[in-house]
């Protein structure tokens, strides 16, 4: 659905902003639990309190599926694509992508890192996530201008932005650990919004939901190797740990150099 509606203001605009707003609400809701918390009315009224927005989001969904039933009607010129199938770009995407979240360390292992280490201060932990929840949607926005400016050829960068964070975070103090979450959101904001965007690029109007829906059970089971593959290298070398999340993401790059050729010869991407 916001493949076909963000199409006129440009999609990685559009997938930013959704990420960013997003992150807004995952910030948002927790403080709103923890000030019923502060104000001693327990977790059953805090959670009480979430459904005010659930609700909201729920009315705003259904209006918006009465006036838009047809979200692709939204999308006036659609990619030029093969209307009877996926090409190969498509697929080639798809480990492309996969490739990045194979190498993506979950949270919860680096929660486990910092507090088994002590490296990060116990209470430090949580406010380490929620700084990189912020710059994930700082980025999210920052990246998807730029991707609507520069094209594909941009995501063959993104890897390089966050591949550092494995060393930082799990050989590093404090210092080096905050360095290394400021990173690990640069990824998950590039991961949340150009990367979801470009792939509009390459499925067939018809198909879309298809698309994304086969794009992110492929991601989802490249990131669960990854991340099943990483706690096992936890328990034998952080290097290893290491080296295995950075040759993921950096095997990526290539796929995207390739994919970005593919799309040009073809004629089929255009940036917004």
């Amino acid at each position: 659905m916001l493949s076909h509606a963000v199409s006129t203001v440009g999609r990685g605009w559009g997938f930013g902003f959704h990420e960013a707003m997003d992150q807004v609400g995952a910030v948002a809701g927790p403080l709103v639990v923890a000030g019923v918390l502060y104000l001693n009315g327990g977790y059953r009224t805090g959670f009480a309190a979430l459904l005010v927005p659930a609700l909201l989001a729920l009315a705003v969904l259904g209006l918006a599926a009465r006036r838009y039933p047809h979200p692709q009607h939204l999308e006036p010129v659609a990619p030029q694509t093969d209307a009877g199938g996926f090409s190969r770009p498509y697929w080639l995407y798809i480990a492309a992508a996969g490739l990045i979240g194979m190498g993506y360390a979950d949270f919860p292992l680096i929660a486990y890192h910092f507090g088994r280490t002590g490296a990060v201060p116990p209470t430090w932990i949580p406010l380490l996530y929620a700084t990189a929840m912020g710059v994930d949607a700082a980025a999210a926005l920052v990246l998807g201008r730029l991707y609507d400016r520069l094209g594909m050829r941009f995501l063959a960068v993104i890897p390089l932005f966050s591949i550092f964070f494995a060393p930082l975070v799990f050989l590093g103090g404090f210092n080096y650990a905050l360095a290394g979450m400021v990173l690990w959101g640069v990824g998950m904001g590039a991961q949340e919004s150009v990367i979801k965007a470009a792939l509009a690029e390459m499925v067939p109007k018809e198909r879309r939901a298809t698309g994304y829906g086969l794009f992110h059970a492929g991601f989802g089971l490249f990131w669960f190797l990854g991340s099943a593959c990483m706690g096992w290298l936890y328990d034998i070398s952080l290097r290893y740990l290491i080296a295995f999340s950075m040759a993921a993401q950096l095997g990526a790059v290539p796929l995207m150099f390739r994919i970005s050729r593919d799309l040009a010869r073809r004629k089929v991407y255009r940036p917004a």
